[in-house]
């Protein structure tokens, strides 16, 4: 199966602290999880809400939510750079096909850049810099699994340095 060819800008860079679980429906879904978030942010830089790479590793409600997030740094000319760290994953698969996975995210390295400018919003670290995720999966006909729904909260204090 081909699989869209995803490549963030060089300034956008990662840190994936997801070991190899050793289980590998674990491990696809952390694969396809870490390829949903890089495809978001290639969405961003090209500035395209509807990007082809982050709609095959979402859908539904996690896609329509994603729309939306890109949308609003098109209308803001702007895009994210730096690095950005994510860590203590923890991810349970079922039988029947789905999976639930959660996460933290470390923003503190990461920042807005401004397309017109050129200039990056350096924002101090603080306890917003630091978001929990928490995401339903779905495997497909595709074989893949898809994020179908994303919450998030900001300042989480189990994300908390």
């Amino acid at each position: 199966m081909d699989r869209p060819k995803v490549e963030p800008p060089a300034d956008v860079t990662y840190r994936f602290e997801w070991g190899k679980r050793g289980d590998p429906a674990e491990d696809a879904v952390l694969q396809d999880a870490e390829q949903r978030i890089k495809a978001v942010d290639m969405a961003i830089a090209q500035q395209d809400p509807l990007h082809e790479a982050y709609r095959f590793y979402s859908e539904g409600e996690a896609a329509a939510d994603s729309q939306k997030y890109i949308q609003e740094f098109v209308d803001h000319k702007a895009r994210t750079t730096g690095m950005t760290r994510f860590y203590r994953e923890s991810v349970h698969v079922r039988n029947d096909g789905t999976a639930s996975l959660a996460y933290c995210e470390d923003q503190s390295k990461a920042f807005n850049k401004f397309l017109d400018t050129g200039k990056t919003d350096v924002t101090s670290v603080t306890n917003d810099s630091y978001v929990a995720y928490a995401a339903t999966l779905r495997k497909n006909s595709r074989g893949v699994w898809v994020t179908e729904r994303l919450v998030s909260e900001r300042g989480s204090a189990k994300c908390q340095p």
